[in-house]
């Protein structure tokens, strides 16, 4: 199958490209900037230069195309306000497909957008999805939470090296996936009829709060985190302050997104339905402390090496 992903150089969209690749898919990116996307090129993916906000660099991405895998979101060095983007530039690319021809679609959005319309990035996946099944598309809604990727540079790392863990708002249960396996659900649902016109939970095996998470990292690393609880006043008005300016606005929607991963409601969903409708075996999926294990494992084995390698290099300057 000929298959176009958008956002193909984000965390997930990624491998999005490498998990249809691996399925045999043919698969075009469409990328702002195709020489930072020369390692999708080196996979095998074909590369075409395109902006969501850029109607007619759409219509030549889809050319050819038979499905669509919608992984792109607004990054927050973006300028704007992300309704530009994940609003403005979603319509444009559906527009794009109508126009191509193009009617199988997978579009990655979030659990529970509708109970949220308070927060920009919920509203606008809330406000997709029903665009969509209000539209004549065979789309395939996947609902996720939040990626265990976001958790290396958030807990991971500031452990290892001994700085400080920011964390706010009340303890929340949230139900994290590797993004290899949101890739499963994303390219497989292409062979799926049964996913078409339907929207799945698509999370992690369990939920994790922040403490339980700190507490995996200083088992794996045998050190104390620190951690600092950000107060909901700083939140408010670091909001304030980035939401005066144009140019931070998109930095103040997703401070906004607190509400939601801070608001101490357990973020997960059964998911013994969609791995039926997939055809996927939950056994496979990543289970989070197996991530943070193989993440710590391989870095303190490079650490040690690295360290071996800086010993022999002392020894060699020694004068005997």
């Amino acid at each position: 199958m000929q298959v176009l992903v958008v956002g193909a150089t984000g965390t997930l969209g990624r491998q999005v490209a490498r998990r249809a690749l691996d399925a045999g898919h043919q698969v075009r990116c469409v990328v702002r900037s195709p020489r930072k996307a020369a390692f999708l090129q080196e996979w095998g993916c074909e590369l075409t230069r395109g902006d969501l906000l850029e109607p007619d660099s759409l219509d030549y991405a889809l050319e050819g195309q038979e499905a669509v895998i919608d992984a792109a979101t607004a990054r927050a060095t973006d300028p704007g306000s992300a309704y530009d983007i994940d609003w403005g530039g979603k319509q444009n690319l559906f527009a794009a497909c109508s126009r191509a021809g193009v009617k199988r679609l997978v579009f990655v959005s979030l659990l529970d957008a509708a109970r949220h319309r308070e927060v920009p990035l919920m509203d606008i996946k809330a406000c997709t999805e029903e665009w969509l099944q209000a539209s004549d598309f065979d789309y395939t809604i996947l609902r996720g939470v939040a990626f265990m990727q976001g958790l290396i540079s958030q807990f991971a790392i500031p452990v290892l090296e001994g700085q400080t863990v920011w964390v706010s708002g009340s303890p929340t249960p949230i139900a994290y996936m590797n993004t290899q396996d949101m890739a499963r659900f994303a390219v497989a649902a292409l062979e799926r009829p049964e996913t078409v016109r339907r929207a799945f939970p698509v999370v992690g095996p369990r939920a994790w709060i922040t403490g339980e998470i700190t507490q995996l990292c200083e088992r794996f690393t045998g050190k104390d985190a620190r951690v600092f609880r950000v107060p909901p006043a700083l939140l408010s008005m670091m909001r304030g302050l980035t939401s005066f300016f144009e140019a931070s606005l998109n930095v103040a929607e997703r401070l906004a997104f607190d509400a939601v991963t801070g608001g101490g409601v357990k973020l997960d969903a059964p998911m013994e339905e969609s791995y039926a409708a997939f055809g996927l075996d939950p056994g496979e999926t990543t289970g989070l402390e197996s991530y943070l294990k193989e993440y710590y494992d391989t870095i303190l084995k490079r650490l040690r090496e690295m360290e071996a390698d800086l010993d022999k290099d002392a020894k060699k300057k020694l004068p005997f």
